[in-house]
């Protein structure tokens, strides 16, 4: 009998929800009313939508499409592609596009960063334009590659036609996917980010000013990226940071830049006076432990691939409770990827999130099988205790024939598993 390895994939129910016994929940009132097409507040570690209104309907970004241009760019610089200092030629239609100029002249050679400041906080679209044809030879191209990362990076709701914003009907992006991308620019190039908070550049002798207003309101806002045309309104994606907590808006369709400028500002003092954040667990945490049958060790430990965060009202940290259970994913074929589920909940049974959790064992023989009894967890004072019964996964192929032939065998293991089942409550 030759030696195989399995993965033994667990899905672990994580449930963190409210004890109504220690405390009542804060009243928490509606959102403020923004005058915006579309908004959002989300919570940038958690990634738990606060607030919303229509924040899945695809409406026009104007040059709130700049921040998907940098993230490109961004990965190219980050992959080692091109560098800060490669100088860039302008083209004729990079120094002919109509908006917003950082006033480069055309044949002239400019640094990738002078013209990544001028996109970020002049907001360029000659700049823009330049660095999209640097990258992939034609904007036409760069938009398709757009399209290619944003597909990768799940913003369902958003197509890309061009790098700056400028009006079509086939280019759009949704106030969720808005929200997404600013959290991956935040989260993954944060050497770059900070340029989102520069209020003013000068190029070329001629100095402009960020026109994101709340870097002069607020000293907790750090970006990030303002947009207008007159068929999308006026726009803003905003992120600011207090006490370890960061919370990201988009307001879209605003009439003015005061309007937009106010509604997102009523929108973080919202998040930040009903709302709190906190982290649970660090990665790698081992959560919880199973057996296993017929492994290299009797059990396997369960724990979280990333670090997870909760948000939840104001003052009810104390009253957080959790629990846990895993059990098998079955199957005819063994998943390839570590998965878990976590499932945080508020008052009511509303769901906040899902997670997924690997688990993994070695076996031998390829009738290797998990033996899984059934599992209950408590975790900080919980009264009430939950189970759940764990079947077995499935072999990925019949066992060798053995006396008396493969469906007596079979027969046999079936009652041996009901008879395991029985023993440990899993009947």
């Amino acid at each position: 009998m030759h030696k195989r390895l399995f993965c033994l994939v667990l899905t672990l129910f994580f449930t963190i929800f409210y004890s109504a016994a220690q405390a009542a929940p804060l009243p928490i009132p509606k959102a403020p009313s923004t005058g915006a097409k579309a908004f959002v507040i989300m919570d940038f570690d958690s990634q738990r939508v606060i607030a919303e209104q229509n924040s899945d309907q695809s409406v026009e970004p104007a040059s709130i499409t700049k921040l998907m241009t940098a993230y490109v760019v961004f990965n190219e610089l980050a992959s080692g592609n091109i560098a800060l200092t490669d100088l860039v030629t302008i083209s004729e239609k990079a120094w002919r596009t109509p908006g917003s100029r950082m006033f480069v002249e055309v044949g002239k050679q400019v640094s990738v960063q002078d013209l990544l400041l001028g996109m970020i906080v002049q907001s360029g679209n000659d700049a823009t334009v330049a660095l999209a044809e640097y990258i992939a030879g034609s904007e036409e191209t760069f938009a398709a590659l757009m399209n290619k990362i944003a597909e990768e990076i799940g913003l369902k709701g958003s197509h890309f036609v061009n790098s700056t914003g400028l009006p079509d009907e086939n280019h759009h992006m949704t106030a969720w996917d808005i929200a997404r991308l600013a959290s991956l620019v935040i989260e993954r190039h944060p050497e770059y980010y900070k340029w989102y908070s520069q209020k003013e550049y000068t190029f070329n002798d001629i100095t402009q000013y960020n026109r994101n207003k709340l870097l002069w309101r607020d000293d907790s806002v750090d970006g990030i990226k303002t947009g207008h045309t007159d068929s999308a309104g006026y726009c803003l994606v905003t992120s600011a940071k207090k006490d370890n907590m960061r919370l990201i808006t988009v307001v879209l369709g605003t009439g003015s830049e005061n309007a937009r400028a106010d509604a997102s500002q009523a929108l973080l003092n919202y998040g930040f006076r009903f709302f709190e954040t906190h982290k649970l667990y660090d990665a790698g945490t081992s959560l919880a432990s199973s057996r296993i049958w017929k492994g290299s060790s009797d059990s396997v430990p369960l724990g979280l691939d990333r670090i997870l965060y909760v948000t939840i009202p104001r003052g009810q940290y104390e009253a957080l409770d959790a629990s846990m259970m895993p059990r098998d994913l079955s199957g005819n074929a063994l998943p390839t990827k570590p998965c878990c589920t976590s499932n945080r909940r508020l008052p009511g049974g509303h769901s906040l999130s899902q997670w997924q959790l690997p688990a993994a064992c070695r076996g031998t023989g390829p009738g290797t099988r998990p033996r899984l009894p059934v599992r209950r967890w408590r975790l900080r004072g919980h009264s009430r205790l939950r189970r759940t019964p764990v079947s077995p996964v499935p072999s990925p192929q019949a066992p060798e024939k053995q006396p008396g032939g493969a469906a007596h065998a079979e027969s046999h293991e079936r009652r041996r598993m009901g008879n395991d089942a029985r023993r440990t409550g899993c009947a």
